[in-house]
């Protein structure tokens, strides 16, 4: 029996370890970490209704290799675009006055902060610099592959050089995923 436990023992020790959790912050820590240690944001801009956001969240944000780039290079901010909590950002409050409880999983109205930063559909992924400025948005459900590509580009500020559809399109061809998906 001891021999049962402990090998149980181990295989939980081996299945924490593997299944990597994304730090998530609020926006307003991830603000404050920026001025200590600058890095950019990630923002993942869901609904509970969403099914590609569920999706998103139970095969790309819990991937070892996603889950350890993020943790390295950007302050990841788990956002509900229709959710009813307050937000400060910018010198701005942003709420969700429309907000009602008893939809609180089905459609809702829409936060303010979504409005600033047009979000139109979920999931988006949000992007700000280390000044938290918007960088872009990346729209639908990505494997964690497809993510890596964006992942890279923005922190190692590729995005600056690209004036062009074809300059994009180029950096995406000539991309060699390393993530597993």
């Amino acid at each position: 029996m001891k021999k049962l436990l402990s090998v149980f023992a181990i295989l939980l020790f081996v299945v924490n370890i593997s299944a990597q959790e994304i730090n998530w912050v609020t926006l307003e820590e991830a603000v404050a970490l920026q001025k200590k240690n600058p890095k950019k944001i990630m923002i993942d801009a869901y609904t509970n209704w969403c099914g590609p956001c569920k999706m998103l969240d139970k095969n790309t944000f819990k991937n070892k290799d996603v889950a350890d780039y993020v943790n390295k290079y950007y302050y990841a901010v788990k956002f509900n675009a229709e959710g009813n909590e307050t937000i400060n950002f910018k010198g701005n409050t942003f709420t969700n006055p429309g907000y009602n409880p008893a939809n609180a999983n089905r459609r809702n109205s829409q936060h303010q902060l979504s409005t600033y930063f047009s979000v139109r559909s979920y999931p988006t992924i949000l992007f700000l610099d280390e000044q938290a400025e918007f960088l872009s948005p990346v729209i639908g459900y990505k494997t964690p592959q497809q993510l890596e590509l964006y992942l890279k580009l923005f922190k190692n500020d590729a995005h600056v050089n690209m004036k062009t559809q074809e300059d994009f399109s180029a950096y995406y061809s000539a991309f060699k995923p390393e993530f597993s998906n």
